[in-house]
Formats: C-alpha cells, sequence, structure tokens
C-alpha cells in the first residue's frame, strides 16, 4: 500500500523530465503537423498533394512500426531518442531556413516529412518501452495516463498554435518545432537512470521480431488487448470523420466544426486526467468492461439526433473511456511484459491499432455515401461492441489483478 502513495509520481525526476520534454516535443510536432500541408497548399497550390505528403508521412510511419520495436529492445534507448531527435532537429531547422530563402518546394518537404516519421516512429515506441525501467510498477497507470493526457492536450493546442504561427510567417511553426526537439534532446540528456536492462540480443533483427510477435500471440491477456484497442481506435476514428465529412457536406461553417473536434478532444484529455482516479476506484477487469461498454452506449446514443454539434457531446464522453482503458491496459500490459521485450510488444499493440484507425476513414467515407451519416456511426458503435464483448468475456481480462 505504502508503494502507492510514497514516493509519488510527481518526485520522480526521471519521468517527469522525459514527460516535459516530450510535452514540449509532441506539441511542436502538431504545431507542424497543421503547418506542413499548409506550406504544400502555399507551394503548389493543391490540395491533392497536400494530402498526398500526408498519407506519405502515414504509411512510412506504419511501415517502420515493427522496425522500431525490434531496435528499441536492440540498442542503447537513450542513444536512440537522442539520435532521433537530432536528425529532426536538423530536418525541421533545414526546411525553415529553405523557407525563408524561398527554395522550398514539394521534394523538400516531402524529404522532411518522411525523415520526421521515421524518427517518430522509433522515438515513441522507445520513448514508451523505456517508461517500465523509469516508473515503479504500482505508479505504471498514472504514468501512461499522464501520457495519454499529454497526448490529447497537445493534440488541442498545437493546431491553432500553428495556424497563429504560419500566418506571422511560413518558416515560424518550422522554427518552432525545431526548438521543440531540442528541449527533447536536452531533457532526455539529462535522465540519469538507465532505460533499460542489461540484456542478451538475438541473433538477428528477424529473430528478434519473431520472438516479440510470439511472445504477443502466446500471451492470452495480450491477445485481448489487441481485440480491444484496435475495435476501439477504429471505431472512434471512424465515428469522428464521419462527424466532420457531415458537417462539411451541410455548409457548417469552419469555426463550428473546429468547435466540435475541440468538444471530442476535450473528452479524451479529461478522461486520461481521471484515469489514475478510475484505476484506484474500480477492479481491473470491471474498470476496462465499464469503459467499453459506456464507449458503445454513448456512440449509439449520438446517432439518434440529427448530425451537429450536439452530437459532439455522446461522442466526447465515449471519447472519454479511450484513454482511461489505455491507461489500464497499456500499464499492465509494461508490468507483465519483461524489460527485454518491451518495444517489440508495444509495436506489435501500436501497429494492430494504428493500422485499423488509418482504414477507418475510408470506411466512414463510403458508408456514408452509401447510406447516410446515422447508419455509419451505428456501424462503428457496433463495433466498439466487439470491444465490451472480450473485455466482458476473456477469461485473462477477468481474472487479472492489479
Amino acid at each position: 500500500m505504502e508503494s502507492r502513495t510514497v514516493p509519488s509520481l510527481w518526485r520522480n525526476r526521471e519521468f517527469n523530465l522525459l514527460w516535459t520534454s516530450q510535452t514540449l516535443s509532441d506539441l511542436g510536432a502538431t504545431i507542424a503537423q497543421l503547418a506542413v500541408p499548409l506550406l504544400v497548399l502555399e507551394v503548389t497550390g493543391s490540395a491533392v498533394q497536400a494530402g498526398a505528403v500526408g498519407t506519405a508521412a502515414q504509411v512510412t510511419k506504419l511501415a517502420c512500426r515493427l522496425p522500431a520495436g525490434v531496435l528499441a529492445d536492440q540498442i542503447n534507448r537513450r542513444t536512440a531518442l537522442l539520435a532521433c531527435d537530432v536528425v529532426r532537429l536538423l530536418a525541421f531547422a533545414a526546411l525553415a531556413v529553405a523557407v525563408v530563402a524561398g527554395h522550398a518546394n514539394l521534394s523538400t518537404i516531402i524529404v522532411v516529412a518522411v525523415i520526421d516519421a521515421v524518427c517518430g516512429a522509433f522515438f515513441n515506441t522507445t520513448e514508451h518501452a523505456a517508461v517500465r525501467s523509469l516508473v515503479p510498477v504500482p505508479h505504471l497507470p498514472a504514468a501512461v495516463a499522464r501520457n495519454e493526457a499529454r497526448s490529447y492536450g497537445t493534440s488541442l493546442a498545437g493546431p491553432p498554435l500553428g495556424g497563429l504561427l504560419f500566418g506571422i510567417t511560413h518558416a515560424l511553426p518550422f522554427v518552432g518545432n525545431a526548438v521543440s526537439y531540442l528541449a527533447s534532446l536536452i531533457g532526455v540528456a539529462l535522465i540519469r537512470k538507465p532505460m533499460q536492462t542489461s540484456r542478451n540480443r538475438p541473433g538477428s533483427h528477424l529473430a528478434a521480431l519473431t520472438e516479440g510477435l510470439r511472445f504477443v500471440f502466446a500471451n492470452a491477456f495480450l491477445r485481448s488487448v489487441l481485440i480491444i484497442a484496435a475495435p476501439l481506435n477504429f471505431a472512434l476514428t471512424g465515428t469522428i470523420f464521419t462527424i466532420i465529412v457531415t458537417l462539411q457536406d451541410h455548409g457548417t461553417a469552419p469555426g463550428v466544426i473546429g468547435l466540435t473536434e475541440t468538444i471530442v478532444g476535450a473528452g479524451g484529455l479529461l478522461g486520461a486526467l481521471a484515469a489514475p482516479a478510475l484505476h484506484r476506484w474500480l477492479p481491473f477487469a470491471r474498470l476496462i468492461r465499464s469503459l467499453c461498454w459506456a464507449a458503445f452506449a454513448f456512440l449509439t446514443v449520438s446517432a439518434i439526433p440529427a448530425i451537429g454539434v450536439a452530437t459532439a457531446a455522446p461522442v466526447a464522453v465515449a471519447v472519454f473511456a479511450g484513454p482511461a482503458c489505455n491507461a489500464a491496459l497499456f500499464a499492465h500490459q509494461a508490468a507483465i511484459t519483461p524489460d527485454a521485450l518491451q518495444g517489440r510488444v508495444l509495436s506489435v499493440i501500436f501497429m494492430a491499432a494504428m493500422s485499423a484507425a488509418a482504414a477507418a476513414p475510408l470506411l466512414a467515407g463510403l458508408l456514408v455515401t452509401a447510406a447516410g451519416p446515422r447508419p455509419a456511426i451505428l456501424v462503428f458503435a457496433a463495433v466498439v461492441a466487439v470491444s465490451a464483448v472480450t473485455a466482458s468475456l476473456a477469461p485473462a481480462l477477468r481474472h487479472t489483478g492489479p
């Protein structure tokens, strides 16, 4: 019981250095995420090419997920994080210089976007794998929840700040992102505690990847995490996209659409902030089951009224369940996975969840075109029911302790 109260996670110097530096880094990344397509539009005037740059970055990040997990377990994690920050800092500094000099073209932007995607995939996987070495097991749920809150908070603050900076001068968002990577570099460099245990390396990258896949699919709890996380991410992404597309088709003002996204994002942020308390109040299995069924119920409710700003309220409650569920699941995953396998296990789970979420907008567009927004949302609600049934029936979850 004592380990749950003292020392507090807020007094964990190593984790707080990592969390603070990555909050600044994530903020810079979300600023650039908006500024890059705006720059492509400025340079080429083509919305198709702007979308192509974003797609190239997402495909690159997806392709790097599994290799990132292997390297996160095979090389020094601190060195890997520092190297990624240095490369990204130089890439965005070079892009800012090119913009100021008037030499930024589509090829330059694509190269920087792909470099950022490669380094981002490796950095994110390695960072998440390192948390297990920096945080005591009783504090893992709070640590994962704080990371979830960081993600939602920066995703809310970054886009409007990116638009403001781009309006001042086109190079400023990229200067800001380069500075954010410098902050990340300093924060990681100041961490004194090792980010991994000593271990024997597998004979080859393929052998290492096979070992990670075997561990995930041989573990009943981790199999359940895949079946819960992937449908949940898929359905929430698809529902949000359905609402945005429908509002655009109805001629809704961009400011109102932005408000809708903000309401939904605020639900996720509140869910992340509430996750540690929920984890203390409810037994693990009941918590996961309750969150999944709540997400299903509120997505179903969101399909009842006509699509509008009011639709965002029940969706925000459904999104509230996402980070709270992730905090519990990934904290337990970190606790039961050997440090030498953290990167590979995370990369497999991230790969499944990311692939599902990437496919959701396409299916949402097809469903809205063929049947309309309400049936589309009901389909996504039915997908969440898969997560809820798994959370209710899977023995690995029912019999899981703290």
